[in-house]
């Protein structure tokens, strides 16, 4: 489902889905919730100080071990609420899929 202007589809949690923020050298570690997720981003609600977002990239752990993870970037903060944008290996940020991302990724050359 598309909303608030995105372009790529979101997936809003109906329930609480508890996951974590951390940072790439591991000295610190927020609670979150989940609040909604795409291939290219998502929105949590942040436990604590939001000031260690400010960090260049850190880690969204989605399980307890932390063996389920991605790369993220901080996009926007509102109150405790955070947009996070997922990085690709190669550093860059995820693109959006679908034939919006498609007609915008052929104008560039490859």
């Amino acid at each position: 489902m598309k909303f608030d202007g995105r372009k790529a589809s979101r997936v809003r949690m109906d329930h609480r889905h508890p996951v974590n923020l951390m940072g790439s050298d591991g000295t610190w570690r927020r609670s979150c919730v989940l609040l909604d997720v795409s291939q290219t981003g998502a929105k949590v609600e942040v436990e604590g100080t939001l000031d260690v977002l400010q960090a260049k990239e850190f880690f969204m752990l989605l399980s307890s071990t932390g063996l389920a993870y991605r790369r993220c970037e901080l996009v926007w903060i509102d109150g405790t609420t955070a947009g996070l944008h997922f990085i690709t290996a190669d550093g860059k940020r995820k693109p959006a899929s679908g034939p919006a991302a498609a007609a915008q990724n052929s104008d560039h050359p490859k």
